[in-house]
Parts: C-alpha cells; structure tokens; sequence
C-alpha cells in the first residue's frame, strides 16, 4: 500500500490526541505542555481552551476561564471533524466548564479519556474551583479510562489522608468506586530516597507499583500535564493502559533529568529531551 490517493495526498492514518485544558503564558504546564508531549511522542495534537492563565515559573498572576459554549464549540468543531484517538483533560476550572465537557465528550463517543484533576497549581494557586469537586467526580471520572491525581488530589477525590503506599492503594480504591476504571495515585509528594513510585489500580483491582529514579531539580513545573498527555499520547497510538502509563513514567524522568533552568521558580521540563538527543 502506497499511503497515497491518487492526488498524491498522503492516506495513512496518525494518531491524534486532544487536550482539554488551561493555557499556560509560561509554556510549562497547560494546553502548551500537552501539545509539546503529543508531538515529541509522535501523535497529532489538537486543543480545546477551557482557561487563559497570565503565569510564570513563580506564580498565577491572572486567570479567566472561557465561557462553557466557547469551550462547547471549540470540542465540536474538533471532533465531529478530525476526531480524536484519545483525549485528555486538564484544569477545567468551573462547575459549567466540567459539566460543559462531560455532556460534549459524551455526545461524541470518546472512551480513551486521560483525566489529570488538576486543582492546584505548581505555585500553590488554584486552579478548579471548590464548587467544580462535585461535578468533576460525578460526571468526568465515571467516563475516564485513566486518571492521574497527584497525593493532594487523590486526598481531595477520595476524602482520606494519604501518609504511606497503603493509604495510596485505599484511596485509589475509593476513587475507583467513583467510576474511573485506572488509577494513578502520583507518588511524588511522598517519595523519599533514590526512588520515586506511583501507584496504579488496574481496571481488574490488581496494584502495581511503577517505580523511577528520583530527580531533584527545581524544574518540575508541568510534570503532572506531560504525565497525563503522555498516556493520552501512549492510547492514542494503540497502547494498552499498562504500557502507556508505563512509557509516560519514563518521558517524564527524562524530560525532568534534561531539564535546564528557565525563569526564577519552579522552571519546566524538557519536553522536547528527544530533540536534544537526536542533536548529539
């Protein structure tokens, strides 16, 4: 097969990956991270706008979420054109906004969803409203194949304090009782040592521990976003959600170990690491 139509046009399929999430103006995190990690992980990125943030690496001057019919129309006009092979979301911000996204991605079919419960910022600035909680776990975590709360997060969906592996293997019990058929529990906020482990609850109840080498660098912010959009990226390309989730660890320790210092605070990772490799 040739890969082409009698136009010359290339017929071949590629993956294509969508993200749903805030901008970030520092280019860290956000819509910006996402699009960085469809791209160096080989997929076609799209992307719905739910928030503008005006931020840096130290801090969240200025935020305004878009109105839910915007964020409506931009999920259309994507998906009932190009589609999507798998779709993440990210900082959702309000109430409408979640509520608005739920209703659009049901309306289209989607089943390969990343949802990163994203509700506070690297910074310490929040990015979901508390009004939001209820909706994000009433309506987006029944739809999601996978979703990524870091130790904070996961505290907040499941209602219980997280000090130790067993109580992240708990929580993550609880949060699938919510409907979610993965989860990833981030254990970053407890790692200690040379090591830094997450806990997933496959969709059969088995616990697996994913552990990576710890790297201490002021250049994190984002890590959550390009996990997340990694597994999005990992599906969307025909993963299973063990090998995807799997492939993402390893894409963030590199983008974090070949990381260089940007900004005076919390700087981003290397998306891009690849490029630099290829390079050498």
């Amino acid at each position: 097969m040739s890969g082409e139509d009698d136009s010359g046009r290339n017929t071949e399929s590629r993956p294509t990956a969508l993200t749903v999430a805030g901008s970030d103006s520092g280019g860290g995190a956000g819509i910006q991270a996402d699009l960085k990690t469809f791209s160096a992980m080989g997929v076609y990125g799209m992307s719905v706008i739910t928030a503008i943030t005006a931020q840096n690496t130290r801090e969240v001057k200025a935020v305004h979420a878009l109105p839910p019919d915007l964020v409506a129309a931009q999920l259309d006009a994507v998906l009932e054109d190009i589609g999507a092979d798998a779709v993440k979301t990210g900082m959702l911000m309000t109430a409408e906004i979640v509520d608005t996204v739920s209703s659009r991605l049901a309306a289209h079919g989607v089943t390969r969803l990343v949802v990163d419960p994203v509700m506070i910022a690297k910074s310490g600035d929040r990015l979901l409203e508390d009004e939001a909680i209820g909706p994000l776990k009433k309506l987006l975590l029944p739809m999601a194949l996978v979703v990524t709360p870091n130790v904070p997060e996961a505290e907040v969906l499941s209602g219980l304090k997280i000090r130790s592996r067993e109580d992240m293997a708990l929580s993550a019990r609880t949060i699938q009782e919510l409907g979610a058929r993965n989860v990833v529990i981030k254990g970053g906020h407890l790692s200690e040592g040379e090591e830094s482990c997450d806990l997933l609850l496959t969709e059969d109840g088995t616990d697996v521990l994913l552990c990576s080498e710890r790297v201490e660098t002021s250049a994190g912010h984002g890590t959550g976003c390009t996990f997340a959009a990694a597994i999005a990226a990992g599906m969307a390309s025909g993963m299973g959600v063990t090998e995807a989730i799997e492939r993402a660890k390893n894409f963030v320790t590199e983008a974090l170990k070949n990381a260089t210092p940007l900004g005076k605070g919390h700087g981003p990772v290397d998306h891009l690491w690849r490029l630099g490799r290829r390079r050498e």
